[in-house]
């Protein structure tokens, strides 16, 4: 019974330690890039526009959709090493 509480505090642990990385990279990209770095960012050009745009419209964007998978992939891997996979 220990033991299954232990592997249980040891997965969640893994989990709010994953989720908190892609917490961190969602919000350096969407305030740190989009926002707060734009006017260093202003200078180079993107597709026609200047990168801080480019964040603030379609770089946050597909870096979130880049999250969503590679938090699924983490979390498939994590499952099997503690046993929980489907």
């Amino acid at each position: 019974m220990a033991d299954d509480k232990s592997n249980a505090a040891a997965y969640w642990k893994a989990n709010v330690r994953l989720i908190t990385g892609c917490l961190i990279v969602w919000a350096l990209v969407s305030y740190g890039f989009a926002i707060l770095l734009r006017p260093l960012l202003s200078g180079i050009p993107v597709g026609g526009t200047d990168l801080g745009f480019w964040f603030a419209q379609q770089g946050s964007i597909l870096t979130f959709i880049g999250i969503i998978f590679f938090y699924a992939w983490r979390m498939n891997k994590l499952d099997a090493q503690y046993g929980l996979g489907e």
